[in-house]
């Protein structure tokens, strides 16, 4: 993911990301904070994340406000509406959650405090828990996303 200055009007979203499991506990497992401009897009948040933790970005993946059970979601975004979207007609099937690509990390993620699952590669299903942890100003001459915390090594993806 490119980095890249931002105005000073922009705010930057602190955003904590923890590997889980499927019941989504997250004692003990790694973690990073990234810090993200709020007007990134979700696919530009789940790129950074994907990055954060040394994965490669070559697999489909959503946001979720059910941190067990993606399927049983109210709240979502997903890529495969993206991929509806540019392929009419294709073999995918509709979503009914909204693009990542035209949401928001402010509009998803509008409240400090406020927990996603975020679900990368449905095969091997990489669950992670993210979470708003606060609402900043940008550094001066920083370049962003990037990440501001972390603790413990990130598996293999592999």
């Amino acid at each position: 993911m490119r980095r890249r200055t931002i105005g000073r009007r922009e705010r930057i979203c602190l955003i904590k990301a923890t590997l889980s499991d499927w019941d989504a506990r997250v004692r003990g497992k790694p973690y990073r904070v990234l810090a993200i401009p709020e007007r990134l897009s979700l696919h530009d948040l789940a790129e950074s994340l994907v990055e954060a933790f040394g994965f490669d970005f070559d697999h489909c993946f959503g946001f979720y406000d059910n941190l067990k059970s993606w399927v049983d979601t109210k709240e979502c975004y997903e890529v495969f509406k993206d991929l509806e979207e540019e392929e009419p007609g294709s073999v995918v099937e509709p979503s009914k959650c909204k693009s990542v690509k035209r949401t928001k990390v402010n509009e998803a993620l509008n409240e400090v405090g406020k927990r996603m699952l975020f679900l990368f590669d449905y095969g091997d299903q990489w669950h992670f828990i993210i979470q708003l942890k606060g609402v900043e100003p940008p550094e001066r001459g920083a370049r962003y996303p990037k990440i501001v915390g972390s603790m413990g090594e990130a598996p293999p993806q592999y």
